[in-house]
């Protein structure tokens, strides 16, 4: 069986090698899963480039999710046996053929759903429900600003804040992308090329979901009324900021924030980093797998396929998310 490793940073085509691996047993509470696909998200971009700090050290298989069949238990796993379909949370090593992971970062799910749907709930639809559920709790008719709307994550924010019936405004940077949000549901779509959102929005927010940081992030703030909750959990950004002096100007433009003010304004801000959870709350973790893999087979929440590769295309799919061309969930398959 075989990985795709990460072996050093820039371009994807000098970027990444495949290589045959060992197989190795899962401990007692892990399980071994053979991949049927794989799931890309920003965040391996990132790894790629460079800038992700939480990457391991080169050479490294990297890749938050799978799906694919079980075919090892642990001696202590209850919840799932050999042979179960299962999408999985991948603590890296998820661009592999085998992967090894804990069982409680494991939920099973229909033979019958779709494999590119699939791999969104893992990674993007966990953190949108950890995000709008756990951090932060939305309310029926909150207005929220979610940014990079169209993408993983910000396909899912919509839907689960449509289940609230709330009031959502979106950003996107093409057409395209906007008559998307609009399909889906969003109630005013933003081109945050054309138009600065700051001075479209005339209300105050309850809650706004930011992917893209720095000045973004400051903007999305003030937007927020008496109450309100400011979720960041990316820097999209970031990748503008590619030497010393930018990436200190990039810091600074995100503001700063007292904690006095925001006891003043009842405001709260919380991050999100689904890798954190991963490791110190993996209960956290299983609930929210859970409840995404629950609504998706009730029909409640439907993930966006934004492409499906062979993993010979992987060059062409990380390229592709890298500039933005996709709207959904990239898969890659073995």
């Amino acid at each position: 069986m075989d990985a795709i490793y990460l072996v050093k940073k820039g371009k994807p085509e000098i970027a990444f090698e495949r290589k045959a691996i060992v197989i190795k047993e899962p401990g007692k509470n892990e399980v071994a899963i053979e991949v049927e696909a794989f799931g890309l998200n920003f965040a391996d971009v990132t790894a790629r480039l460079g800038l992700y700090k939480d990457c391991p050290p080169l050479p490294a298989v990297i890749g938050y999710e799978v799906v694919g069949r079980i075919a090892k238990v642990g001696t202590e796993v209850k919840n799932v046996i050999i042979g179960d379909r299962v999408v999985a949370f991948t603590r890296f090593g998820g661009y592999s053929q085998y992967v090894l992971t804990s069982a409680k970062a494991v939920v099973k799910i229909k033979k019958s759903y779709p494999v590119g749907k699939a791999l969104a709930l893992a990674t993007q639809y966990c953190t949108a429900y950890y995000a709008a559920h756990v951090a932060t709790n939305v309310q029926p008719n909150d207005k929220v600003l979610i940014q990079a709307a169209a993408g993983g994550v910000g396909t899912a924010l919509v839907q689960l804040c449509k289940l609230k019936n709330c009031k959502i405004y979106g950003t996107a940077g093409s057409q395209k992308k906007l008559n998307y949000l609009k399909e889906q549901g969003v109630d005013v779509a933003i081109n945050y090329r054309e138009e600065d959102f700051s001075e479209v929005i005339s209300e105050k927010l309850d809650v706004v979901f930011d992917s893209i940081g720095g000045s973004t992030f400051k903007k999305g703030f003030k937007l927020l009324g008496n109450g309100g909750r400011m979720v960041p959990y990316g820097a999209a950004s970031q990748l503008e900021a590619n030497n010393f002096f930018s990436k200190v100007k990039f810091g600074l433009s995100f503001g700063f924030f007292h904690p006095v003010s925001l006891i003043m304004q009842s405001k709260a801000m919380v991050g999100v980093n689904m890798l954190r959870i991963a490791d110190d709350k993996p209960d956290i973790l299983q609930f929210c797998m859970q409840e995404v893999v629950k609504l998706a087979e009730e029909g409640k929440i439907d993930p966006h396929v934004g492409g499906s590769y062979s993993v010979d295309e992987l060059n062409e799919a990380h390229t592709a998310l890298e500039f933005r061309k996709t709207v959904g969930k990239i898969g890659v398959k073995w």
